[in-house]
């Protein structure tokens, strides 16, 4: 499959998603390591580091630059590009290479490999893969999101629209009574807890409805979800109904609502 987008040279999506593939069998690798083999370090904002994510993002790295050499790349482990360089982007990467390094620690597999094209401040393509499970999400303009089975079997995905009584999606590592708060104004009958960008492949296959995070996320951490979940018929915004926007002077995103239209 081949992903077009206004002006930007055609991408190749095979390759894309085999870029995301291949950081997830290296992830998966590490992983499968016994527990005292795994070196866990922890960066400056005291979040965990491991060599899963350093290695998925030099494979992800040197590999988007050579399927896309035109276009920038920002990731979670790569050097940070001050924004008066990147101000002026009008397409760039934005890549988490291991998203939900506490549950990859933990080892309950709730750990993603996320991959993210921005145009001009939105998503625009999106790609979630699942190294324990061989799953992978994508979604994009113009066609829809879709998800990978380890068997090779190809869906489209929709988010789920006629439900009345709906399912949230919550963080298992991260929550706050602020979240209670909002959810409680929805009509909820159950929540589904799991970690990383899994909350927006829920609501994007129609499994869950709502996904509503108070606290500071990056852009990374959210790039990939969006476009696959608003390409699924979703809608994610600020928590008061604003655009949710990348590429901001600090990558830091403030709360964000996904839900159902």
């Amino acid at each position: 499959m081949i992903f077009h987008f206004n002006h930007l040279a055609p991408i190749d999506l095979d390759k894309l998603n085999g870029i995301a593939k291949e950081a997830g069998a290296q992830i998966l690798r590490i992983y499968n390591l016994l527990p005292e083999d795994m070196k866990v370090t922890l960066k400056d904002d005291q979040s965990p580091l491991t060599a899963a994510d350093r290695l998925s993002h030099e494979i992800i790295f040197r590999q988007l630059t050579e399927l896309t050499p035109h276009i920038p790349i920002i990731s979670e482990e790569g050097k940070d590009i001050p924004y008066e360089i990147r101000k002026n982007w009008e397409y760039f990467w934005c890549v988490d290479p291991l998203d939900g390094t506490k549950e990859f620690i933990k080892h309950n597999g709730e750990f993603t490999v996320n991959i993210a094209l921005i145009y001009k401040n939105t998503p625009v393509l999106g790609i979630i893969y699942i190294p324990v499970t061989d799953e992978l999400y994508y979604g994009g303009e113009n066609m829809g999101s879709w998800k990978q089975t380890a068997d090779g079997i190809t869906t489209q995905l929709h988010a789920d629209k006629n439900n009345t009584e709906w399912i949230a999606a919550g963080s298992r590592s991260h929550a706050s009574p602020e979240e209670t708060a909002l959810l409680s104004q929805y009509p909820i009958k159950e929540t589904i807890t799991v970690g990383s960008s899994l909350k927006f492949c829920l609501i994007a296959e129609g499994r869950a409805h709502i996904y509503y995070r108070y606290g500071p996320t990056m852009e990374w951490d959210t790039a990939a979800g969006q476009a696959i979940a608003t390409n699924s018929g979703a809608i994610m915004t600020g928590p008061n109904g604003e655009p949710f926007l990348y590429n901001k002077p600090s990558l830091l995103n403030s709360g964000f609502l996904v839900k159902v239209k």
